[in-house]
């Protein structure tokens, strides 16, 4: 059974940084997109970051020169580094593995995680 955990996430002041982790098991990853997608309460998940599969990044504006993903392929596990934390990066965020389409389409990720809750005081 393929499992995306994800892990890493709580609360922090502004201007504080968190390291997300996805850990992946069942089947390995490599070669194959993975991303972070968020949401926030009383709104539509959204891409973060991802990582294609030919290695290029992507990033939403909202946190570019902010946040990083990058992936271990010897762990099969994924992160996020979170620096420089707003109030409005407060959501629950979520890993995505493999599948085809469109990045930004959380649906079309063929694996998801239960995802782990981010919140940032002002």
């Amino acid at each position: 059974q393929v499992q995306l955990v994800e892990s890493g996430g709580g609360l922090v002041q502004a201007g504080g940084s968190l390291r997300l982790s996805c850990a992946a098991s069942g089947r390995t990853f490599g070669g194959e997109r993975m991303a972070w997608f968020r949401q926030a309460p009383g709104k539509q998940r959204e891409l973060v970051a991802a990582i294609t599969r030919a290695g290029t990044t992507n990033y939403a504006d909202s946190v570019k020169d902010r946040f990083t993903i990058s992936r271990d392929g010897a762990k099969n596990t994924l992160y996020l580094q979170m620096n420089s934390l707003k109030p409005e990066d407060t959501a629950v965020y979520y890993c995505a593995a493999g599948g085809f389409g469109y990045l930004s389409t959380p649906e079309s990720y063929g694996y998801r995680g239960q995802g782990t809750q981010v919140t940032v005081s002002s």
